[in-house]
């Protein structure tokens, strides 16, 4: 039988240096306090526990008897008013220094004696870790910044790095001993079980703090932008947290737009009278991919103009199934100035009341480049084959109403990224046409970004948003997928607003280098419940809990067996009214 191998349960070596000690390729540096202010301030420890740094921290709180504390107060007491009554009769001015310590003791003295306060001694030590010693001076300069602003005072301990380490490990016993005397008052502020509270005074609700059972209480609009990615697998709560938000926002009076692949949404836009738009081949809904934007302050006919070419041309390219060859984008961009110049729409001239081009007079333009024949020819199954029923047709949908949803279940998987990016750059030439508090749902994103003109597109939108007071939602569960390419990266780079629902372990790994996540954090992600996550909000975070009323729930819910039973309320409702009538 083989020798069984040996699996190391301590490290072969600690190496012990004046201001640090190594062990197992770490290196750690124990840090104690001082001294402190006459006044500490409620959670004056918190910004140190929430530090994103590794570090152990022990408290050591060591009741003292009552009646020797009482006694050292009063030979203190003594020698104060010894001082002050020298001082004055040697005609030196009042020093207010030592009448307020005159004040303070008097003043503990009565507490200690009618048992409203208690004395300690107290310890406070910070074991810091880092892979070097460079590292362990950032962690320790940050640090005494963070205290130094409050006039608390930490040393190191020098040369007793090995006590510090064992005094910071889960022993329980002090080997420094550099404790200081503290009351009750004080003594509480330095409650170490403290919590993030992320909430505003206007907003809506997001959720509950799973920490403290505080609100999440934002206005995405009053933050550097109102974009916003939320990432969970399938199941984890993602579109009902959206759709909850929604629901609230619509009551602000911000008009909400969505993408919905799956018709998860329809069910919310009938119960608030919004809009849903079926697209697909065989829809009578349509919507027209030439439609042009109107200049808004500081733009020009010219400026939208050029842009607007610039999509179609994109568009045109998801169409032909990816890159053209040089020769043919430039005939393609020549072909779709020249077919909006047949309707007498041109850079340099107003055209907001024109009517707009079609996808089939772009394919007769192109018919008659020599060269581009073959881009017409495959422009024609959109114009009179198969999918004409698509993009070829005037624009007969408003984006007017408070809550607008394009569904494209129905939509060939084949024909999705295309009905995405179309209806994505209609409601981006409508944004900006109007200004007005919006926000864009793109539900499932990954569809438009797997094409780089459809992930060029999202970003943009991104990017631009703020100028037209539009935010962002970026739906998705391919999180592997969606962060591999720039465009997606530099998607969650411009979102003011995170939120991580439950995530496989496939993906999870990806989710915790992007976001910094501790290890509790990530497994808190693997293990979460539906309604569970995290929300962040620029380089903050907490645990949220989404939760909705009765009410909101039977709008917004997902569940098919509820859908189900809402179903059969409704028809039975139905039913007994046409019997009452």
């Amino acid at each position: 039988m083989d020798n069984p191998k040996i699996i190391p349960l301590v490290p072969s070596a600690i190496k012990i240096n004046p201001n640090s000690l190594e062990i197992g390729g770490v290196f750690t540096r124990t840090l104690f306090l001082a001294s402190f202010p006459r006044f500490l301030n409620t959670s004056w420890l918190a910004p140190i526990i929430n530090l994103a740094r590794r570090m152990d921290i022990a408290l050591f709180v060591e009741p003292q008897p009552v009646g020797e504390v009482l006694k050292k107060l009063r030979d203190k007491l003594t020698r104060i008013q010894a001082q002050i009554i020298e001082e004055e009769a040697s005609g030196k001015v009042r020093d207010p220094g030592l009448e307020t310590a005159v004040r303070d003791i008097e003043e503990l003295r009565d507490r200690l004696q009618q048992g409203t306060e208690r004395f300690f001694r107290f310890g406070l030590y910070l074991t810091i870790a880092g892979e070097n010693e460079r590292e362990l001076d950032d962690a320790e300069h940050e640090i005494r910044g963070i205290l130094d602003s409050q006039v608390i005072t930490l040393k190191r301990a020098t040369f007793r790095m090995r006590e510090g380490f064992f005094t910071t490990t889960p022993l329980g016993e002090d080997h420094l001993l550099e404790s200081l005397p503290l009351n009750t008052e004080p003594l509480s502020s330095t409650f170490p079980f403290i919590s993030s509270d992320l909430t505003s005074n206007s907003g809506i609700l997001y959720g509950i703090n799973t920490a403290n059972n505080s609100l999440v209480l934002f206005d995405r609009f009053s933050l550097p932008n109102a974009n916003q990615v939320v990432f969970g697998t399938s199941g984890g709560g993602k579109s009902y947290t959206i759709k909850l938000e929604i629901l609230r926002s619509l009551i602000m009076g911000v008009q909400v737009i969505v993408v919905d692949p799956d018709n998860e949404y329809k069910f919310l836009s009938e119960t608030v009278d919004g809009t849903n738009v079926r697209v697909s081949i065989d829809s009578d809904q349509h919507i027209n991919p030439f439609d042009l934007p109107i200049p808004t302050e500081g733009e020009t006919f010219e400026d939208v103009f050029r842009s607007h070419v610039l999509t179609i041309a994109g568009l045109i390219k998801l169409v032909m199934g990816g890159e053209l060859a040089p020769e043919e984008e430039s005939m393609l961009d020549q072909a779709i100035i020249q077919t909006y110049a047949m309707r007498d729409i041109t850079p340099d001239r107003d055209f907001s009341g024109v009517e707009p081009p079609v996808l089939a007079d772009l394919q007769s333009v192109l018919g008659g480049i020599t060269g581009a024949e073959r881009m017409a020819s495959r422009l024609e199954k959109f114009t009179t084959g198969t999918f004409s029923g698509f993009l070829n047709h005037p624009t007969n949908v408003s984006l007017d109403n408070q809550l607008v949803v394009f569904g494209i279940r129905d939509m060939e998987d084949e024909l999705r990224p295309i009905a995405m990016y179309s209806i994505l750059s209609n409601i981006w030439a409508r944004i900006r046409r109007n200004q007005r508090k919006r926000i864009l749902v793109v539900d499932e994103a990954w569809w438009v970004m797997k094409f780089s003109v459809g992930a060029d597109f999202l970003f943009n939108i991104a990017k631009r948003g703020r100028k037209y007071y539009c935010g962002l939602t970026t739906i998705t569960q391919d999180i592997p997928d969606f962060l591999s390419i720039p465009q997606g990266k530099s998607i969650v780079t411009n979102a003011a607003m995170q939120i991580l629902m439950k995530q496989s372990p496939a993906s999870v790994d990806v989710v915790q280098q992007t976001f910094n996540l501790t290890d509790s954090e990530k497994y808190f992600l693997l293990g979460s419940r539906v309604g569970y996550g995290l929300f962040f909000l620029g380089s903050d975070h907490v645990g949220i809990r989404v939760q909705a009323s009765y009410a909101e729930d039977q709008v917004i819910t997902s569940d098919p067996k509820q859908l189900l039973e809402i179903e059969k309320a409704k028809k039975a409702w139905a039913e007994g009214s046409k019997t009452t009538t």
